[in-house]
């Protein structure tokens, strides 16, 4: 059995997550934005550093061996070019990247404990190789997402800590829209075995729900 936290739990793809990994017999904690205080389950500001550092105080002596970094936000969804505000590109870097920095800090403890792993859920649509424009905010937090979790594999993988960037795929969720193209629980089972097969000789990497390598 491993310990396993996902932030951003409650809905979507996070959901999922959380129920096929602990139908696996795995310890699940999880988080949310005004979630009360229940087994295995902690509410978490991911862009506040004073929730970021609560969190790890309450979560002191736990090992854990994967922190799945899912809370995210998609604010400018068919937005138009001259419609933005600075407010869209502020609030998706606030949760997108600085929430996936400071959960990552704050956990560090626990993380080498367990000689851990870190899976931070990114998109295809912060690739630069795939840049039809549009959801500037998204894509851009995105891809920094994607850039924060190399550097962090670099930086970690002396301390036996892997660090992985994956696309779920175009999900069917309120995010996803009733239009995507494959379920939560096609994506959890896939992006949950991508998660097993990272270490330290499987560090570094962009990758999709289904195994394949990603552009950057």
């Amino acid at each position: 059995m491993q310990t396993i936290l996902i932030t951003g739990a409650g809905r979507g793809i996070g959901a999922e997550l959380r129920r096929q990994a602990m139908e696996a017999g795995h310890r699940v904690i999880g988080t949310a934005r005004n979630r009360a205080v229940a087994q295995d389950w902690h509410p978490l500001e991911v862009t506040d550093p004073a929730s970021c550092k609560a969190l790890a105080q309450a979560l002191a002596d736990v090992p854990i061996d994967l922190l799945v970094c899912n809370a995210g936000v998609y604010v400018d969804k068919g937005l138009a070019l001259e419609a933005y505000t600075a407010a869209e590109l502020t609030e998706s870097f606030a949760v997108n990247v600085t929430g996936v920095f400071l959960t990552i800090q704050a956990l560090l403890p626990n993380l080498e404990a367990a000689k851990g792993r870190i899976a931070v859920i990114s998109s295809q649509m912060g690739s630069s190789a795939q840049a039809p424009g549009g959801s500037y905010a998204y894509r851009a937090s995105k891809a920094a997402a994607t850039n924060l979790a190399m550097n962090l594999a670099s930086e970690l993988a002396p301390r036996g800590i892997a660090v992985g960037a994956y696309h779920p795929g175009w999900v069917q969720t309120d995010m996803g829209g009733a239009a995507a193209q494959i379920t939560a629980a096609e994506s959890a089972t896939g992006l949950l075995a991508r998660f097993a097969a990272l270490g330290p000789d499987h560090t570094g990497v962009f990758e999709t729900w289904d195994g394949r390598t990603h552009d950057f």
